[in-house]
């Protein structure tokens, strides 16, 4: 597979196999992704990878938390607001993946189990958690997008699938607490990974792109 098909192929994966993800291979695909760049080499990334039984004790917290209604607390500041063109992306995704699920917009019920599914890692067999130190910058942060694109597409070279979603890191604490990260350490994001599942009803909705023709501007010849 070349860099252009696992751009082309790789995408949010909601639901995965009960298959566990040797460590050799997750190890090739950090390996990897370490080769992506960063400001002055400072390479800012640590990566803590949970499997097995500390990750199967951590989705279980999550859980606990989703349903006694705890709200989430990201280490890393969500938006406060979006602007009207990137609203009208997100309410247009929101819409097609209750078409795809077959979910009533007014069935809370439906969307609160949809919701749940993020609380559960989406049953992925391995997260795997990108860090850096608070003291960094949010240039930092765009290295940190870097090295986690990476990451995915190497997965995908691998025949694996991936998810990178802010509600695995909903509950930092948590996170640290099994997982003994450092408090010097901010938990940017989490990603999922593992074998897909294509039967999933989860995995038949994929999000559309714009047309590049929308978003380039080219100045000169």
């Amino acid at each position: 597979m070349n860099v252009i098909e696992a751009l082309q192929a790789r995408h949010s994966t909601r639901a995965y196999k009960p298959k566990a993800v040797d460590r050799t291979t997750i190890i090739k695909i950090l390996e990897a992704a370490n080769h992506s760049p960063s400001w002055a080499n400072t390479q800012p990334w640590e990566f803590f990878v949970a499997t097995g039984e500390p990750l199967n004790r951590l989705r279980q917290r999550f859980l606990e938390n989703f349903k006694k209604g705890v709200t989430p607390s990201t280490d890393i500041p969500v938006p406060k607001y979006w602007p009207e063109a990137h609203k009208k992306r997100i309410q247009k995704m929101g819409d097609e993946r209750l078409a795809a699920l077959g979910i009533d917009p007014n069935d809370k019920e439906a969307r609160n189990k949809m919701t749940e599914n993020n609380f559960r890692f989406f049953d992925a067999p391995v997260v795997i958690y990108a860090c850096m130190d608070r003291n960094l910058s949010s240039w930092s942060l765009y290295d940190m997008g870097l090295v986690s694109q990476s990451l995915m597409l190497a997965a995908q070279h691998y025949g694996l699938n991936t998810i990178p979603a802010v509600l695995l890191v909903a509950y930092p604490d948590l996170i640290r607490q099994e997982l003994n990260i450092p408090e010097e350490l901010a938990i940017v994001i989490g990603i999922a990974l593992g074998y897909g599942d294509p039967d999933s009803i989860y995995n038949k909705y994929i999000t559309s792109r714009r047309p590049v023709e929308e978003f380039v501007r080219i100045i000169g010849e």
